[in-house]
């Protein structure tokens, strides 16, 4: 489990920024301009490690969520 943790972290982060903004996941597609599908897709993939979004679509994805990217090592 500890190997998923940051998969695990980043899935949160995202959750909690789209809980916080009172949207939905469709709210969130719309605003990003995806389907409501792949937005599903996205948050589901990222506790799989079957695909790690880009920079890019992380940072439509904050944008749309009304927050900004930010990165960091610990």
């Amino acid at each position: 489990f500890e190997a998923l943790d940051d998969e695990f972290k980043a899935l949160d982060v995202l959750l909690r920024a789209r809980r916080d903004a009172g949207l939905t996941q469709a709210e969130v597609a719309l605003r990003m301009g995806i389907a409501p599908a792949s937005l599903a897709r996205i948050e589901a993939s990222i506790g799989s490690r079957k695909h790690a979004p880009s920079l890019a679509t992380l940072r439509k994805y904050a944008q749309a969520c009304g927050k900004k990217l930010a990165l960091g090592f610990v």
